[in-house]
């Protein structure tokens, strides 16, 4: 059964799933989370995605407005949005989640450089203060976070600013089979770290992947000097662990219980990348 609030988006979906009415549109239920529902609509070969999001996942529509749109980032085309729902493309039903290959890492490796290369004409969201505002907002950090402020304080002189997925994992990297696309952009900011490629590569690593494998085809595909990359790659990595864990005790812990469990790990991580840095 379809749920009650897809007749507020009724319109944009059936128009293009070329469909009669709601009622003759086959429902898959892709996600369903404490702050977002994700459903593919199907009519026929024709197919839409609906998305109603709550709380972080709220403000997607507004992100697509300010950042995706303008930038022509490799995203689902926008069809709809109005009061937290949107309505998207379909871009493609295999994620990188789903069949975890070597190749599909190195290509998603291309698609973060892609986002990268796109110019950005607005100042940088993680200046080196935002460190110390997101631990105080965690609350649980009872270690120096001085060289990754100092790191951050570096790559604002050093590298440019750019786009930032901010949830730059397998699930949200999507395939139709030619083309790899970035999906669920919430969260997406400018910074001139490295983030997107730090998650992805921690995800490879953990399921076997080699690591310089996908740093060397960013490169390749970016034409970043590698050493400014590893840098660019640490800080990412700091940045995306406070971001993570202001969510889990601002919102996670209401909307996801289970991310009770995720702390201590993702302290742990924050505290090794932050001895790198040292």
């Amino acid at each position: 059964m379809l749920p009650d609030w897809l007749e507020t988006v009724a319109d944009p979906v059936l128009q293009e799933a070329k469909s009669p009415s709601l009622e003759e549109l086959h429902g898959e239920l892709l996600r369903q989370w404490g702050s977002s529902e994700v459903w593919r609509l199907s009519y026929g070969l024709r197919s839409v995605i609906a998305k109603r999001g709550s709380d972080g996942q709220y403000g997607e529509g507004t992100v697509y407005e300010r950042i995706v749109i303008p930038l022509e980032l490799p995203a689902p085309r926008l069809i709809h949005a109005s009061s937290g729902v949107l309505v998207l493309e379909d871009a493609g039903r295999v994620t990188l989640e789903q069949e975890p290959t070597a190749e599909g890492f190195l290509a998603a490796a291309e698609l973060s450089a892609a986002i990268r290369s796109k110019p950005v004409g607005q100042p940088s969201e993680f200046p080196p203060e935002r460190v110390k505002e997101l631990a105080g907002r965690i609350g649980r950090i009872d270690f120096d976070l001085g060289p990754l402020v100092e790191a951050l304080a570096a790559l604002h002189r050093e590298a440019p600013t750019a786009v930032v997925h901010g949830d730059f994992v397998p699930k949200n990297l999507v395939t139709d089979g030619s083309r790899w696309t970035a999906i669920d952009w919430p969260g997406a900011y400018v910074a001139p770290h490295l983030s997107d490629l730090y998650t992805l590569i921690r995800d490879a690593v953990a399921l076997g992947h080699d690591r310089e494998a996908i740093v060397a085809r960013y490169i390749d595909a970016s034409g970043t000097d590698s050493e400014l990359v590893e840098r660019q790659l640490l800080a990412g990595g700091g940045c995306f662990f406070l971001i993570a864990l202001t969510f889990i005790v601002e919102e996670g812990l209401r909307t996801i219980p289970e991310s009770k469990n995720w702390i201590d790990g993702l302290l742990t991580e924050l505290a090794d990348v932050v001895e790198k840095l040292a």
